[in-house]
Formats: C-alpha cells, sequence, structure tokens
C-alpha cells in the first residue's frame, strides 16, 4: 500500500487541490493577461504562442545563466514583445482581432518550436517552492501546499488588477476605452495608446505562465507542454465575467480537473484514466456552451469588445 492508499479518498482530495494550485498557475496568469486585453476592448487569440514562447524563453535563459529568475524575466519580456507586434497589427485599419491572433498563435508557436529544439533533452534550473506545509505531519497535504511562487505573484496581480480597474484613473481609462471608444476619445484619451499598453502588458503577465510551464510543473521543455491552456483561458475570462478576481478561483478549478486522473490513479482507480484526462477540455465545451448565446448580452462584457471601432 502506497502512501496516496493509506488515506484513501483524502489523498483524492489533496491531490486535486494540490493540482488546482499548480496546474490552474497558467490558467490564471494567461485568463489576466487576456482579462486586461479585454477590457481594453480587444481580444487577443495569439495567447496560447505567448505561452509557449514564454517557456521556452524561461527554460532556455534558466539554463544558460543558472538563474531561474532571470528565465522568468526573459518570459515577461518574450510576452511584451510578442504584444507589442499583436497590438500593432490590430491598431491598423481593416484588421480583424480574431485574424490577428490566430496569425500569432501560429507564429509565436512555430517560433518557440523552431528556437526550443536544443532545449528538449538538457536540464534547467528550476523556482524553488514555497512551502507552507511544514507544520504538518501528513505528507501528502505537505506537498500539496508547496507553492509556486509564480501562484503568489498571480494571486496578488488578481487583487492588483481588481482594485486598479475600481479605484485607479488608469483602470478607468482602461474600462472607458472597452465600453465605448468614441466616448473616450471625444474626452480626450488615446484610445490606441490605452489600447497598446494593455495588450503589452496583458501579454506580458500571459508570458509569465510559460515560466511556470518550463520552471517549475511540470519543470521541462517540450513542445507539447501548454496543452492549449491558453486557448482555454479565453473560455475562463468569460467564465469569471472579466473579473480579475474570479479570474483566479476559476483558474484553480480549471487546473484541479487536470489533477483529477492522476489522484484517482494515485489510490488505484485506473479506469476511465483518458476520459478523466478530458475533462479540462469538457468543462471548457461547457462553458462556452452555456454562456455564448447570441440572444443575450454577457454580464460584465466589455462593450465594445470585438467591435470594429
Amino acid at each position: 500500500m502506497n502512501a496516496s492508499e493509506s488515506i484513501g479518498w483524502w489523498g483524492v482530495v489533496l491531490g486535486i487541490f494540490a493540482g488546482a494550485l499548480r496546474g490552474g498557475t497558467p490558467f490564471l496568469l494567461v485568463s489576466l493577461g487576456e482579462c486586461l486585453t479585454e477590457k481594453s476592448g480587444k481580444i487577443n487569440l495569439g495567447l496560447e504562442g505567448t505561452l509557449l514562447m514564454g517557456a521556452m524563453s524561461a527554460y532556455a535563459v534558466s539554463y544558460h545563466t543558472g538563474n531561474p529568475w532571470l528565465g522568468v524575466m526573459a518570459a515577461f519580456g518574450t510576452g511584451a514583445g510578442l504584444g507589442a507586434i499583436h497590438a500593432l497589427l490590430v491598431s491598423r485599419p481593416k484588421v480583424n482581432d480574431v485574424a490577428a491572433g490566430i496569425a500569432m498563435l501560429i507564429f509565436g508557436s512555430g517560433l518557440a518550436f523552431y528556437l526550443g529544439k536544443p532545449y528538449i533533452r538538457p536540464s534547467a534550473p528550476q523556482l524553488p517552492a514555497l512551502s507552507l506545509g511544514g507544520w504538518s505531519e501528513l505528507p501528502q497535504l505537505e506537498a500539496a501546499l508547496k507553492l509556486s511562487p509564480l501562484f503568489v505573484l498571480g494571486a496578488g496581480l488578481a487583487l492588483l488588477l481588481s482594485w486598479a480597474f475600481n479605484c485607479t484613473r488608469w483602470g478607468l481609462r482602461v474600462r472607458a476605452v472597452g465600453d465605448a471608444p468614441v466616448a473616450a476619445l471625444a474626452l480626450g484619451m488615446s484610445v490606441k495608446k490605452v489600447r497598446f499598453v494593455a495588450i503589452v502588458l496583458g501579454s506580458a503577465i500571459a508570458g509569465l505562465g510559460g515560466a511556470h510551464l518550463s520552471l517549475f510543473y511540470p519543470g521541462a521543455w517540450t513542445e507539447a507542454i501548454s496543452s492549449g491552456q491558453g486557448l482555454m483561458a479565453v473560455a475562463l475570462v468569460i467564465f469569471a465575467r472579466w473579473r480579475p478576481v474570479h479570474c483566479l478561483y476559476a483558474s484553480m478549478i480549471f487546473g484541479g480537473t487536470q489533477a483529477i486522473a492522476p489522484a484517482l490513479q494515485a489510490i488505484g482507480i485506473t479506469s476511465g484514466y483518458y476520459l478523466w484526462n478530458a475533462a479540462p477540455y469538457v468543462l471548457t465545451l461547457v462553458v462556452m456552451v452555456i454562456t455564448c448565446s447570441p440572444k443575450r448580452t454577457l454580464a460584465g462584457s466589455p462593450g465594445a469588445l470585438g467591435t470594429a471601432s
């Protein structure tokens, strides 16, 4: 009998909880980046490519410098660079947000696969875990409470963005541009400038999600490391109703669904393993079907989201 079997179904609960914290971190950072972008009235579907480029650049820099924090900074900078390209594209007349986003997804993914081939086998230094469970005598609980520093950063960013959108001049400008760009322009705001900053910063935050993937969990660089999490995060933003703090809750739900199959397997339940592995994708489909009806307006949706204005 292994350690997980010894505590029975509590092992499943702890496994899913740990998965929510570790697997939910990329969802959290990408959804916060997308939330910021969409608050300004623009959509960035290219964040899957940004996530991959963030993972690859973080791993490469960590490998060459021996410092994983420099890798995190590289992922942030790479995300900002891709965001700047996307922002310049969608600022042009008659350029569709969705088409530009898909182009950036293909560009970012292809560039990450090409540049990342030399880093598939080498081992790079990893980010240190924050151990919050040292007080417990239960190894499973101690392991579940080992947090990624980027999860703590993401949780702080969720609170910071929520405060900024409601209590700061900058946040009110982003919301005004996203809800009514014509009125914002009449009030003297630079719509293009506000949107450029929102897209670049949102993409940079999404790049940090890639650093978590390659430098903490699962902690390696492979071409399939993102598993579509960048695209699923777009649905997560809708699920969260464009509220940064709700993105935190929703990302933990999505991350927890990824951990169901391994947690059940740990106590000896292996039937339906691959079916449970599809849980995040099924959840994404259910969210999109329930929330995206053409007959109603989504609560919290920015007024100019997806329009040509």
